[in-house]
């Protein structure tokens, strides 16, 4: 404090809560002479403080009203987001629901359509009902024949049906060869004929029927002029499919035609089916026999059917180098038929 006409003077600069604990304390040391003014400006600084303090509380207050009303504000805004959360955490367990749903209504529907045979990608409507007929009818076949064995029915199936969708390109005809012992001879001729005609009935056709007990003493050339007119004739017409039954019959020389008929890539029709059977000279084919055995079985026989000694020579008759071409075009698929006891005695179902 300054002495100067018994008044005390200070600095404002000083921060309040120092001036206030100095002018608070009864230790001020101070010149006597002076003391009771300076306790009187003591008293006027405490007043004049305590109401500086409650001017800045005036102040204040409403700044931190301002700011209580910010965080109730940030309180109200904050529930609104814990709701949002809330219903963002109950829309995901929606979603959740949802896709569990879905997939279960994947699996079912999976499961039944796998027992629904599929049809050919680019299958058009008449394809698909030609396929549907052909089914059918080869399912009632298996019903009807018990006794085969199931990979028949499978590779006859799947051969066959590839020749049914129009809207694929047939480089060559499907030829299969179904052969037995003599104790299934009935079972080897109905099974090849109904095979043919469910195959002729999904397109609406007929089967051509050739027997080879029919040509077999006669003479080669005939037989191989008589074979040729059948098959283009019927082929011609529009039938879809031809039987030859009992194929090692046939004149050996007579069956080089087939060479027309079966090539690989010059076939003279490629849209159709040609069914050969082979009646072994054995009682019965063992079904321990596998796929290759029965056909290599059957290779040998007619090898010994067409060119054994007994067989006449010349220039269109069967040797070794053309019957391993023949063979080459009508093995693509050999199957073997076992007897069935169910067939009647006249016809064949």
């Amino acid at each position: 404090c300054l002495l100067t006409g018994g008044s005390v003077t200070y600095s404002e600069e000083t921060p309040v809560k120092e001036k206030a604990k100095v002018y608070d304390s009864n230790e001020i040391e101070k010149p006597a002479e002076c003391q009771p003014n300076i306790y009187a400006s003591l008293k006027e600084i405490k007043a004049d403080f305590l109401e500086k303090n409650e001017e800045h509380r005036s102040t204040s207050t409403p700044q931190s009203r301002s700011k209580f009303q910010n965080q109730s504000g940030i309180g109200k805004q904050s529930q609104p987001l814990a709701k949002n959360d809330g219903e963002s955490q109950s829309g995901f367990h929606k979603g959740q629901t949802l896709l569990l749903v879905l997939l279960i209504s994947v699996l079912l529907l999976y499961v039944l359509w796998s027992g629904i045979p599929s049809l050919p990608h680019g299958t058009s409507n008449r394809d698909a009902e030609v396929l549907q007929t052909f089914r059918a009818r080869m399912k009632e076949l298996k019903n009807t024949y018990q006794s085969q064995d199931p990979n028949l029915w499978r590779r006859a199936h799947g051969f066959l049906e590839k020749r049914l969708n129009t809207s694929h390109v047939h480089l060559e005809p499907a030829i299969l060869l179904f052969t037995a012992g003599r104790e299934a001879e009935k079972a080897l001729r109905c099974l090849s004929n109904e095979i043919a005609d469910a195959f002729a009935f999904s397109q609406n056709a007929t089967t051509i029927h050739i027997n080879g007990v029919d040509k077999a003493v006669r003479d080669s050339d005939v037989v191989k002029l008589e074979v040729d007119n059948e098959l283009s004739s019927g082929f011609s017409k529009g039938k879809k499919v031809a039987v030859v039954h009992r194929f090692e019959l046939l004149p050996a020389g007579s069956t080089l035609i087939f060479y027309k008929y079966c090539d690989h890539e010059n076939a003279a029709f490629k849209d159709v089916a040609l069914l050969l059977t082979v009646l072994l000279d054995e009682q019965s084919l063992r079904k321990s026999l596998t796929f290759q055995e029965v056909e290599e079985k059957v290779r040998d026989f007619l090898w010994a059917k067409f060119t054994g000694s007994d067989v006449p020579s010349s220039y269109n008759s069967m040797d070794t180098d053309k019957l391993s071409g023949l063979w080459s075009r009508i093995s693509h698929l050999v199957l073997p038929v076992w007897p069935e006891k169910g067939l009647p005695l006249e016809g064949c179902t």
